[in-house]
């Protein structure tokens, strides 16, 4: 481990020196995730990238990409373009990144499963704001958004998430 990674702990993310508290999904972590079982996977995930909503937040960071009207993400194993950023109209099963609540307004991307996803692996986990405190998600990870906005302005290059096993 570095000082630039981030770790998942039982008292939450520890990055940049403090504890964020987070959420994560429904089906705790997993060493064996699989798409719809509600893991976080657990593992050492590289930070991939970065999205936000320009029309509700400032950029975040100058590598950050707006999430534009039709950005989708593709969670349906029998396609192609499975665990892919996909654009509308697209007649396959994904999740809309431009959403009404707040949800998706900043993404922080990781690579678990990607770019050459294993169908039925999982698709998609995120960092991104928490609906609710408390309040579990599919397998991402999930802060308030203030934590949010301030852990995406700390990440580095190098920055990698760990997700540990023993949490399994």
């Amino acid at each position: 481990m570095s000082p630039a990674d981030m770790v998942l702990t039982r008292r939450g993310l520890r990055f940049a020196g403090q504890f964020w508290p987070c959420t994560i999904g429904r089906g705790g972590v997993s060493r064996h995730k699989r798409e719809g079982d509600g893991a976080t996977p657990a593992g050492v995930h590289r930070i991939v990238g970065m999205l936000y909503r320009p029309d509700r937040l400032a950029r975040p960071t100058d590598w950050a990409l707006p999430i534009r009207p039709g950005d989708l993400w593709s969670d349906d194993m029998g396609d192609i373009d499975y665990n892919q950023m996909v654009r509308a109209p697209y007649p396959h099963s994904h999740e809309a990144l431009r959403r009404a609540d707040p949800l998706y307004d900043l993404v922080i991307l990781t690579d678990w499963n990607w770019p050459y996803a294993v169908k039925g692996r999982g698709s998609a986990i995120f960092l991104h704001q928490q609906r609710r405190k408390g309040f579990p998600t599919e397998g991402c990870i999930a802060f308030r958004r203030d934590h949010l906005q301030r852990i995406a302005r700390l990440i580095a290059y190098e920055t990698r998430l760990i997700v540990p096993e023993a949490l399994a």
